[in-house]
């Protein structure tokens, strides 16, 4: 599963966080040990037979599950089955069904059998059932932020700007919201099922479609049947009004399900899926071993996107159009992901949630590998330096990776899991080599297939390969916690003719780590490497110099899961970014720059950064210079301009314009109106937003023009910016149609909050009625997977806000007009 980025705006952050009261604190789970699930019956099959009613979001279902005791012999039976009306519990004997004494608490089926059962032998129950996911509670998680498990999105097609669609999300244990099983991860089972829909929507489940079969009564039966077995969790259904576009991959088809607006582009979103498939089959040994592989598009999904076998469902924002992706495909990391997961997670499942690094780690680092393949090392290497980042800040350094006590399962799906997990791989396969590396994988696949795994088993794998003791790596990386912190002092005794390096571990307690470290000394190009081991609270290395060198650069691969602070001097970084040559030596360097932009050389060391080869580099130099300083303007505007004209990036090019933008230099006028007519929204954006600074009149000329092109991202923030600035009432049908067509996320919430503004300095009533309720109209549009955390933002913040402004300039019938929007308990008197 890829993590959504959940939308967490700044001003609604200080004003929620402060507002609510911190909750009581728990600390009881630390004392329960979350061991695998005890297997006291093996599932063996499910066969499906569902109907939906959309009329009151349920289901009707029928299963049959066969299943073995797994050692010892049984007479009993319990299954997972969470909030349905069971209508019937029987056992399968020959052509007729044997009624069944059971249980039910409304979450667990226990089921009494004929009689015992010993381990060679089978047995298959029939449940007759119906499905309520709407009226199950279930607590979700930082990676799913609902967990009914089947949802239906506008079922009766209310919302005319939303498709109706259905689909599943299993992960953690929410497919027994809508089918019995055992809904643990460690369980393994083939599948068949039955989707009666009505005839003109398109189904989607794990494995093959068999056949299709039209009813008398409209709807149509599509049989789907999994041949291999896989997990519960990763149970599929998916119902819409699709475009299928179809490729295929070895005679295997690879398939993508897009809103039928989005199939001119959907090759351009997903085309590079087929090349992925081979690159994760060298990669691993091991050919994709599951008979199809489909992707899905879902409105209001619960999480970014889900692995199911063979049938990957994504969210919605997956979908963009042909502007949006001249600045790139940002989710092509997350298509990359969720592949991954076919064999780390479907072909071999984490045993138990503790142990959701072996599926979690591996998908989240299978996207630096796919990059490092497909576009070079610059670009895997900064995603690979941001997503170290993003566990740096988490606050998290406490858990372990392999997290035995947890207050939640769901508590799991974290950056340490993820961000660590992934950075932690990157290390071992720096530490192994490439090849050895891929040879595990195919160990550990091969050895666990069609089975679950833990970290363990990972460890014997690369073992058997390397031929080492790999048990110190795995006890300080997989089962501790933390992160060095380290602090690393150069110097030279030049009597001596010694190169002198001190490492000071920093880190809080008494856990001291071991690292394998490259540490390179240049003069010059060349390069002399020495590999140390750090593995004392102070380590201090000596290494013959004749001289001083012009740099020393530890961890010289920049592959450290670490916090640093080096006594580095600009001449330094300037030798490391001109000859250390990685993404982290560079970046590293220009983060020293832009903090010292008063020294000259560190303006001549950004101006290296706008030319450098990757645009990565040439982002990060323009987004750090203040063009303000005359000294940088003096260095870097020429380069900015040439860059704003030119360069081949959309996004190093709309930085340039906002950077050329700041000098308010009316030459420029003619290139932002250029870039306006950008394909990249992003472009005409900043260069939109740099005409506003020059000539007000002739930016809100311009943007009435560009209202009518269905501006998206950058370009309708600040388009709409511009048009609430000019105070003009009549511009209120412009704003809120610009704000409609904006895609659910973060540039919508950014919109918001200038609607919201503009309805604050308004006085004209009609304009306050129009922008309120297309806010409202928002608000109640969002699934409820999304409501608990938005809900509070657009009531408590944006509405609230309003209303206050309102109040205070005392235009009472607009404060109640919009006072009257909120919930019932939420409105205040006047």
């Amino acid at each position: 599963m890829k993590k959504l980025t959940i939308i967490v705006l700044l001003a609604f952050t200080a004003f929620y966080s402060s507002a609510q009261p911190e909750p009581e604190s728990d600390t009881s789970w630390k004392k329960i040990f979350r061991e695998s699930a005890p297997r006291i019956n093996d599932l063996v099959h499910t066969k499906l037979e569902v109907k939906f009613d959309y009329s009151q979001s349920r289901m009707n279902g029928k299963a049959w599950i066969t299943l073995r005791p797994h050692f010892y012999s049984t007479d009993s039976l319990r299954l997972d089955a969470k909030g349905m009306d069971i209508h019937k519990v029987g056992l399968v004997k020959g052509s007729g069904i044997q009624n069944l004494v059971y249980k039910y608490d409304g979450w667990s089926l226990w089921i009494t059998l004929d009689k015992k059962y010993t381990a060679d032998q089978t047995y298959t129950v029939f449940i007759d059932y119906t499905a309520k996911p709407d009226e199950v509670e279930v607590a979700g998680s930082a990676a799913i932020n609902d967990a009914k498990g089947l949802y239906f999105i506008n079922p009766k097609g209310e919302d005319k700007t939303k498709p109706t669609q259905i689909w599943t999300q299993g992960e953690t244990e929410a497919t027994s919201v809508w089918c019995p099983t055992i809904d643990r991860p460690n369980q393994k089972t083939t599948q068949e099922i039955y989707m009666t829909v009505p005839s003109k929507y398109v189904t989607l489940s794990n494995g093959k479609l068999v056949s299709q079969k039209n009813n008398a009564d409209g709807t149509r039966t599509d049989y789907w049947k999994m041949d291999l077995p896989h997990a519960p969790y990763l149970f599929f259904m998916g119902v819409g009004d699709y475009a299928i576009i179809k490729d295929t991959w070895k005679g295997k088809e690879v398939s993508y399900y897009v809103e039928k607006e989005y199939a001119s582009v959907a090759r351009k979103i997903f085309g590079h899926t087929p090349e992925m498939m081979t690159f994760y089959s060298k990669l691993t040994g091991i050919d994709y071993p599951w008979v199809k592989y489909a992707q899905i598009t879902g409105v209001d999904y619960v999480s970014g996107a889900m692995e199911n076998t063979t049938a990957t469902l994504h969210g919605s924002s997956a979908q963009r159009n042909a502007r949006q992706l001249t600045d790139g495909n940002p989710w092509e990391e997350t298509i990359a992901h969720e592949l991954f997961h076919q064999w780390f997670g479907d072909y071999v499942t984490a045993e138990s949630w503790s142990n959701i690094t072996m599926n979690e780690s591996f998908a989240n680092y299978s996207e630096v590998l796919w990059q490092e393949y497909k576009y070079g090392k610059d670009l895997a290497h900064e995603h690979n330096f941001s997503d170290m980042q993003v566990y740096l800040t988490s606050n998290s350094a406490d858990r372990d990776l392999v997290r035995f006590y947890y207050s939640d399962k769901e508590d799991v799906f974290d950056a340490v899991s993820y961000h660590k997990g992934g950075r932690i791989l990157h290390m071992l396969r720096n530490y192994v080599g490439p090849e050895a590396f891929s040879k595990a994988l195919n160990v550990y696949l091969t050895t666990n297939k069609f089975k679950s795994g833990e970290p363990h088993q990972l460890r014997l794998a690369f073992e058997e390969v390397t031929g080492r003791d790999l048990n110190w790596f795995w006890n300080q990386w997989y089962f501790g916690s933390g992160h060095p912190d380290l602090d690393i002092n150069y110097s030279y005794d030049a009597n001596a003719k010694k190169a002198m390096v001190i490492v000071n571990q920093k880190q809080a307690g008494n856990k001291i780590f071991r690292l394998p470290v490259a540490v390179d000394i240049y003069n010059g190009s060349a390069k002399t490497r020495h590999q140390v081991w750090v593995e004392n609270k102070i380590d201090t290395f000596l290494f013959d110099s004749p001289q001083r060198p012009e740099l020393v650069n530890f961890d010289g691969d920049k592959m450290l899961l670490a916090t640093k602070s080096e006594n580095k001097t600009i001449d330094e970084y300037i030798h490391q970014f001109k000859y250390a040559g990685g993404f982290v030596d560079r970046r590293e360097a220009l983060e020293y720059a832009t903090k010292h932009q008063s020294l000259d050389k560190a303006v001549e060391l950004l101006q290296l950064g706008l030319k450098d080869r990757y645009e990565g580099i040439r982002l990060y130099a323009a987004g750090g210079l203040d063009i303000k300083r005359s000294n940088v303007k003096k260095v870097t505007e020429s380069t900015l301009v040439q860059l704003a004209r030119t360069d081949p990036s959309r996004l190093v090019k709309a930085a340039a314009i906002a950077n050329i933008g700041k000098t308010l230099n009316r030459e420029y006028a003619s290139i932002y109106k250029t870039a306006l007519n950008d394909s990249s929204y992003t472009v005409a954006g900043n260069a939109l937003d740099a005409l506003a600074n020059i000539d007000m009149q002739e930016a809100m000329n311009e943007a009435k023009k560009l209202s009518k092109e269905d501006p998206r991202g950058k370009l309708a923030s600040v388009l709409t910016t511009i048009l609430i600035g000019s105070g003009d009432a009549s511009m209120v049908d412009i704003i809120m149609q610009t704000f409609e067509k904006e895609p659910f996320g973060q540039d919508k919430f950014t919109l918001l909050q200038n609607i919201a503004e503009y309805i604050s300095r308004t006085n004209d009533m009609e304009a306050v009625r129009k922008g309120v309720d297309g806010i409202v109209k928002f608000r109640d549009s969002i699934g409820d997977a999304f409501k608990s955390q938005t809900d509070p933002f657009i009531n408590g913040f944006i509405l609230k806000g309003i209303i206050a402004k309102k109040v205070k300039a005392g235009l009472k019938e607009q404060a109640e007009y919009v006072n009257s929007k909120l919930p019932v308990s939420e409105r205040r008197g006047f």
